[in-house]
């Protein structure tokens, strides 16, 4: 099964191209990593998978159908870049508000609110009024709604801005475990280390196209690190 597909998607603001032509696949349970300098076109795409926004010229698909579809989108779980998360709310009660949106069974939210809380360090946090949170501490919590639910598909941007070296590590191990349980996963990081430990395949976009895409070994040649094909890639294009 294909969860994601674009075919030749270009997405114009006005006279700008932020995307240009894209095409590729997303096969489920695999995960792939974009990419690319600021401004590249990374949140755009992720934008336009989720249905924010749509496609000036192209076709694209989630799960076989249109993203503005409401059933297409089920089972789909977002971690923005920038959080706005509610100040006044406490911890528990944002991830109560979340799992009935994300429609879990009443009788079964108070447990699904829990393991997420234990999932991502938060217990000791839960009744703590989220504007009272470090930055950290409120991506933890996006980490939190993230899960709730236990999607299929994970979409990720910038999951470990704000993070600590602790929070990238348990991180990187809470994608790993939604991963081994077979839930796809599109990730945009400026992380390249991350990328390459987290994901199967990676896409390097600049300036709206991929200009490369394929394993971290179809994509490094002989004596370089992934940093320096990054670089190589992005200065070619």
């Amino acid at each position: 099964m294909t969860v994601v597909e674009f075919a030749g998607v270009t997405k114009r603001f006005g006279a700008r191209a932020a995307l240009r032509d894209v095409s590729f696949a997303l096969p489920a349970g695999s995960s792939l990593g974009l990419l690319g300098p600021n401004g590249a076109g990374k949140t755009t795409a992720l934008r336009l998978i989720l249905g924010f926004t749509r496609p000036t010229e192209g076709t694209l698909r989630l799960r076989g159908r249109s993203p503005e579809v409401t059933a297409a989108r089920e089972g789909v779980a977002y971690l923005p870049e920038r959080l706005h998360l509610p100040a006044r709310m406490t911890v528990r009660r944002f991830l109560e508000l979340h799992s009935t949106l994300a429609g879990v069974e009443s009788g079964s939210i108070a447990r699904e609110v829990e393991s997420v809380l234990a999932l991502t360090g938060l217990e000791d946090r839960a009744g703590d009024r989220i504007g009272d949170l470090s930055k950290g501490l409120n991506q933890r919590v996006g980490f939190a709604q993230a899960f709730v639910g236990n999607p299929e598909f994970l979409v990720l941007d910038e999951p470990t801005s704000g993070l600590d070296p602790i929070g990238v590590r348990d991180a990187r191990d809470w994608i790993a475990a939604a991963r081994s349980r077979g839930c796809t996963v599109l990730m945009s990081s400026h992380i390249l280390s991350e990328v390459e430990r987290v994901c199967d395949r990676i896409a390097i976009v600049n300036e709206g196209r991929i200009a490369a895409a394929g394993t971290v070994e179809e994509l490094v040649e002989p004596g370089e690190s992934l940093e320096d094909a990054f670089v190589r890639v992005v200065r070619r294009t």
